[in-house]
């Protein structure tokens, strides 16, 4: 079942970014992943206005691809300079329907 990984990122170094866009993209590839979007153009369409400065959305083939990638020894010091120049949340989510009523989704827990 296809997983996707919502990454929230709000920016307080911007030094890490370079080698971060250049790098960690073939590593998502590597692992099966794909981004569908990695975008600054965040808009809050209800509640609390969010204050990420960059939001993406990577599609993994799998639960276990989407964690080998976050676990490959390649990707840590490439996260280390994430988390040291951000205030960041990475959210995993699987591709199923919690109620059960979207015929092309798997039902979920």
């Amino acid at each position: 079942m296809p997983h996707y990984m919502i990454a929230q990122v709000k920016l307080k170094d911007e030094s890490w970014l370079p080698g971060y866009s250049a790098n960690v993209h073939g590593l998502v590839h590597r692992h099966g992943g794909k981004y569908l979007s990695r975008s600054a153009n965040v808009t809050t369409l209800e509640g609390k206005e969010y204050e990420a400065d960059v939001i993406a959305l990577i599609e993994f083939p799998s639960e276990d691809a989407m964690n080998a990638f976050m676990a490959d020894p390649e990707y840590a010091p490439y996260a280390q300079a994430r988390i040291a120049g951000t205030e960041s949340q990475l959210l995993g989510i699987d591709a199923s329907d919690v109620a059960g009523t979207i015929d092309y989704l798997a039902e979920g827990d």
